[in-house]
């Protein structure tokens, strides 16, 4: 691994964030805003970060894409890919924020607004490292490579076509970066200290439409089962057991590493579950939740629709689910045990839309020992261990041909901090964005050539 580089961080870390946040780059309101926040972000970035356009090639992959080449002393090696998004979901008018959403307010030691951490926060600290090296004269040892996203949180349309330029070129990155986890405080009851959770996994996303058809006519007389009432007892019959459980070999690990920084019963319990990965499906299944989310496919209705009049029966009615697929299924996998388990020919199950889970990345090789090495040096105090994602990130779109590819945002959130992502008073600690600058300063530098 290369010695640390002599760097003197530039001060100003959380007011470019700040100016980040007042640019309102929300891609699920493109028609309402049209593409003018995207370009002054794009524009913004010049501004903010000259030295790494003066000395990476940037390529404009669609009109949503940034790609960046830094170029390395030893090109001929595989690349490190760091990605991030810039573009954030919408804001309720009715909700109640602290400050404007878009102010992007530095106050009591936070950067407030939306973006803070999903992802603006976690695109700066990377820009953040690559200026700092740049100006200590630091070249890395092979290509890094920078993914930015302007749409992630409406599909991820243009990181899916910078990972098909990159394909098509023929490069298969040596390490893959995206957001997806971060370092927590107890992660798991029993569990002391901090950790950092390292996605080595992704679930998978479907979007799947239930529809039946029946008689229309007059409320008054109506058959013993309506499409309505078919496509409802559809929907019961999916129960949250229709997948069965299952425990990726990121699970037992985690365990066993919380397990000695576990108190009571937690340390005799983690290490009984990290030996049985059977007994570890189950046990997180009964458990619920985020508990149960780890280790099966999830099924969540999100849309109901039917009729057009509330005393007419309604000729057709629809149900929207959302599933999040376990590591190991498959889209075409899950629709089939859809079908089986609805048991009713008369319900069509459509996938209107998904992708695959990811395979899992190794977390006992030179990558991940890489991303606990930087860890040391930006949150000594936690431990890195690997989990499964659950939600979606532009990752996905590179793990097919990326056999190394994690989900980390190197900056502490607490459960409430986490709960505002998408949510209310989002907002990332002004100390932490200099920390994550010293992780990704540290996997930058330790890349082996």
């Amino acid at each position: 691994m290369a010695a640390n580089v002599d760097v003197a961080p530039r001060p100003g870390a959380e007011t470019r964030l700040s100016r980040m946040i007042r640019i309102p780059t929300v891609s699920a309101e493109l028609d309402e805003r049209g593409p003018q926040p995207f370009e002054a972000f794009v524009a913004l970035l010049e501004e903010l970060y000259p030295l790494t356009h003066e000395h990476l090639e940037r390529e404009r992959i669609t009109d949503f894409g940034l790609l960046f080449r830094w170029p390395g002393r030893n090109s001929s090696a595989d690349p490190a890919v760091l990605m991030a998004h810039y573009d954030v979901v919408p804001v309720d008018p009715s909700d109640d924020w602290r400050f404007p959403a878009f102010e992007g307010r530095i106050e009591g030691g936070y950067v407030h607004g939306r973006g803070a951490l999903d992802d603006k926060g976690p695109l700066l600290v990377v820009l953040e490292a690559v200026e700092n090296l740049l100006a200590a004269g630091f070249a890395p040892a092979r290509d890094v490579l920078l993914s930015f996203g302007g749409n992630e949180e409406t599909f991820g349309a243009a990181a899916r076509t910078i990972s098909d330029t990159l394909h098509g070129r023929g490069i298969r990155p040596w390490i893959v970066l995206d957001e997806g986890g971060a370092v927590t405080d107890a992660p798991l009851p029993f569990v002391t200290g901090t950790a950092a959770m390292v996605g080595v996994g992704e679930k998978g996303i479907a979007t799947v439409r239930l529809s039946a058809r029946g008689e229309g006519g007059h409320a008054s007389v109506p058959p013993e089962l309506t499409a309505v009432g078919r496509v409802a007892r559809a929907v019961n019959r999916l129960t949250p057991g229709t997948f069965r459980a299952r425990a990726p070999r990121a699970i037992p690990r985690m365990l066993g590493l919380f397990a000695p920084r576990s108190r009571g019963i937690g340390r005799p319990l983690y290490r009984l579950l990290a030996s049985w990965p059977w007994l570890n499906a189950r046990a997180f299944a009964a458990l619920g939740g985020e508990a149960a989310a780890l280790v099966r496919t999830t099924i969540a209705p999100t849309r109901l629709a039917g009729g057009t009049a509330n005393n007419v029966l309604p000729s057709e009615a629809s149900a929207t689910l959302n599933l999040r697929l376990a590591l190991g299924e498959t889209v075409e996998g899950a629709a089939q045990r859809l079908r089986r388990r609805i048991g009713d020919d008369a319900v069509s199950v459509e996938v209107l839309e998904g992708n695959d889970a990811s395979p899992e990345s190794p977390s006992d090789g030179p990558q991940f020992a890489l991303i606990a090495a930087a860890l040391s040096a930006s949150h000594p105090e936690a431990v890195a261990v690997p989990y499964v994602t659950m939600a979606a990130t532009d990752s996905r779109y590179f793990h097919r041909y990326a056999p190394a590819t994690y989900r980390f945002a190197p900056l502490m959130m607490n459960a409430e901090q986490r709960a505002t992502i998408h949510g209310v008073d989002e907002r990332v600690e002004v100390s932490e964005l200099a920390r994550g600058e010293l992780f990704h300063r540290r996997l930058i530098e330790g890349l082996p050539a």
